[in-house]
């Protein structure tokens, strides 16, 4: 079990440098605006028009290969600790008494 959590922690790992070059290799749709008022470089106002190509594409892989990583390893985790959330295991502190000497109801999750 901790060599698949390995693996997928490796995974995620790499996705997310995988995911932070390719954004950053990207060329932003905006990026060319300047020159279309101005020198007349850039086909279109916004960039070029065509569908998604081969970065944005494998942007979206990586995206996706991202997420199901993060949810692997939270069920993972989920599996070994038994916790159903983040309260899951908590255990709340016993209530002090009022100063009206009412009795205060008891929280739950503590034993009679």
């Amino acid at each position: 079990m901790e060599i698949l959590k390995t693996v997928v922690q490796i995974i995620n790992v790499l996705a997310a440098l995988g995911l932070i070059v390719l954004v950053l290799m990207q060329h932003g749709k905006g990026a060319d605006m300047g020159a279309a008022f101005g020198s007349g470089a850039s086909g279109s106002l916004f960039g070029a028009s065509g569908s998604a190509n081969f970065l944005s594409r494998s942007t979206a892989v990586l995206a996706l290969v991202f997420f199901v990583s993060c949810l692997g390893l939270v069920s993972l985790d989920a599996k070994k600790s038994g916790a159903l959330g983040v309260m899951g295991g908590h255990v709340t502190a016993p209530v002090a008494p009022s100063s009206t000497g009412a009795p205060q109801p008891k929280p739950a999750g503590i034993p009679d």
